[in-house]
């Protein structure tokens, strides 16, 4: 016999990480549960919004309890940025994701707005200039193959790096053949290091609305700062990734 919640809620989620509940099906309705479990139904009320903060589950209206999908799509460190496949190929970052992921992808799976915006504190700390003076902003909402959005990326760049490319170009898609990184090589500012910082928070309002985010889901923000080989930056960008979306994967060779 189950007492307590968070005893119903221990036994809830191990049925579910044990493949019990997979992904995408529904947990029975409450009631079933509380006679299953010998347990009122405000008992697996809580139990079951334990489980949707913890991000294992979420109501969805006319249908139940659904159990979420796990992270359906790699997010590759490095290698999603090899030169081999913006330089000499035609594939971005994100459809590097895709691939590596066996997950299909459209140049429209990437929408953008581009704008002249002043620099915040972040982006005029990475150019090195004052809080306000102009520089160009470049926002992208990513969707799957199914059109649920995966996450945001807002790149920021200076004017003169950037004036008249496609860069400064809103049609929807990678900014050309090989992306922006392309677009950079081309002005003779060809990207070969990057710095990527990221850690966890719970997303704002207007976030939850943009990625569609199920209650109790936290946001992964990425910034990334790009350079030349001579040290010169030639981009900063802010990326907000919905976790659960999101497998993060790294391959490196382990320093001396």
């Amino acid at each position: 016999m189950t007492t307590g919640y968070r005893a119903l809620a221990g036994t809830l989620r191990d049925a579910i990480l044990h493949g019990e509940y997979p992904a995408g099906s529904t947990l029975p309705r409450q009631e079933d549960l509380a006679v299953e479990y010998q347990v009122n139904v405000k008992t697996v009320r809580n139990a079951v919004a334990l489980l949707a903060a913890e991000g294992l589950v979420t109501p969805v209206r006319r249908r139940g309890t659904v159990v979420r999908e796990r992270p359906p799509m790699r997010r590759l460190g490095a290698e999603r940025y090899a030169k081999s496949k913006w330089k000499y190929g035609n594939l971005v970052a994100f459809a590097a994701d895709r691939e590596a992921s066996g997950q299909a992808w459209h140049p429209t799976d990437q929408t953008q707005t581009v704008a002249s915006v002043e620099a915040d504190a972040d982006v005029a700390e990475a150019f090195g200039i004052e809080v306000g003076d102009e520089v160009y902003e470049r926002a992208r909402l990513v969707k799957d193959a199914k059109g649920h959005p995966t996450h945001t990326l807002t790149s920021y760049y200076l004017p003169a790096d950037v004036e008249g490319t496609p860069l400064v170009d809103p049609t929807p898609g990678p900014a050309g053949r090989g992306g922006g990184f392309a677009v950079l090589t081309m002005q003779g500012l060809e990207p070969d290091g990057m710095t990527e910082t990221f850690h966890a928070r719970m997303p704002t309002p207007d976030e939850i609305d943009l990625l569609e985010l199920p209650s109790g889901e936290c946001v992964v923000e990425l910034h990334r700062l790009t350079a030349t080989a001579e040290g010169r930056v030639v981009e900063f960008a802010r990326g907000i990734h919905a976790a659960s979306r999101f497998a993060w994967s790294y391959s490196f060779k382990i320093p001396e």
